[in-house]
């Protein structure tokens, strides 16, 4: 009886885990969606989806440097985890993501302006 209750524990933190995963993930892509410029929702108009896309190539041109282009472009156009950009850029996640935040707030004081 003991052992049964041992075994259930472990399937019942087991399933606890992979829910807190999936939870985590969905939230991730949700920010990830939702962080670019609170850019508008799928349901607009050919033209204006097109003209935002145009827009944020601009920027994204726009930024000093090549590297913070690249992981900027990579991450959010290309939709790939700052884990797989390293891997490419052969640098540490780490180093993806502090370039990332320095990208992000040179974007935002060059929209600001």
């Amino acid at each position: 009886m003991e052992e049964q209750q041992t075994v259930y524990e472990q399937y019942r933190r087991e399933v606890y885990r992979i829910a807190w995963r999936i939870q985590y993930r969905a939230k991730v892509v949700r920010k990830r969606e939702c962080s670019f410029g609170g850019m508008e929702p799928a349901t607009t108009s050919f033209t204006s989806s097109s003209d935002n896309k145009i827009v944020v190539r601009q920027l994204i041109n726009a930024l000093p440097s090549d590297t913070g282009r690249s992981i900027i472009f990579k991450i959010y156009i290309q939709d790939k985890t700052e884990q797989e950009v390293a891997r490419e850029l052969n640098m540490s996640q780490q180093g993806v993501n502090k370039w990332k935040r320095k990208m992000i707030k040179e974007l935002s004081r060059m929209v600001s302006s």
